[in-house]
């Protein structure tokens, strides 16, 4: 059993052991050479620790558009929020921008993470440094963990674009169910309606 210290030792490389899902919530405040909140913003994805860049305000309008809209219609048993992490496996601890999960998970105000089993929507925002993950390698792991909707917003020119996907439990793999341009409606998760094109600010 190694620790976050030890592993801290072998920075910028990964210790020989590679990071795990629980490492994350033993990172601590500083960086390795000091710098402050260093580990403030970074994921841990197929083992590696990413760090996630300053991010536009299309970005940042979004993430809270979204999470207002969802809130304001989500059932009494679901919760919608922002920025938590979701621990998909042993080496793989994502934070999607918007969740949406089981309401007695959020009542726990400890927690850092969240299981598949008690999420039901995760949203992904688009920018230009995390296409890849947004686009590839997050949906991926999210449908083979077995959650069953996935939601990706890409900037059209400043307009959100939702590309909505919903699990297939065959094959564990997304399948695209829409594309929403100004506005979104679909019946699951719940029943959303959202206008895309005026979300609240």
């Amino acid at each position: 059993m190694h620790d976050v210290t030890s592993a801290l030792e072998y920075w910028p490389s990964p210790p020989p052991w590679g990071w795990t899902a629980d490492d994350m919530d033993h990172l601590p405040p500083e960086g390795p050479n000091g710098e402050p909140d260093f580990f403030q913003h970074v994921e841990l994805i197929d083992g590696a620790l990413v760090f996630m860049s300053p991010q536009k305000r299309f970005h940042d309008y979004v993430i809270h558009g979204l999470r207002v809209s969802l809130s304001a219609q989500v059932p009494p048993h679901l919760f919608t929020l922002s920025e938590m992490d979701v621990k998909l496996g042993h080496r793989m601890r994502p934070c999607p921008d918007v969740l949406v999960i089981d309401a007695a998970a959020a009542d726990d105000l400890d927690r850092t993470f969240y299981t598949p089993d008690e999420v039901h929507l995760v949203v992904e925002v688009v920018s230009p440094e995390s296409e890849e993950r947004d686009r590839k390698l997050k949906p991926a792991r999210y449908a083979e963990a077995g959650i069953a909707h996935f939601w990706r917003v890409e900037d059209d020119g400043g307009r959100p674009v939702v590309y909505v996907y919903e699990l297939d439990p065959a094959t564990r793999t997304y399948a695209v169910t829409g594309i929403h341009h100004g506005k979104l409606s679909v019946p699951v998760p719940f029943p959303i309606d959202i206008d895309l094109d005026d979300l609240p600010r």
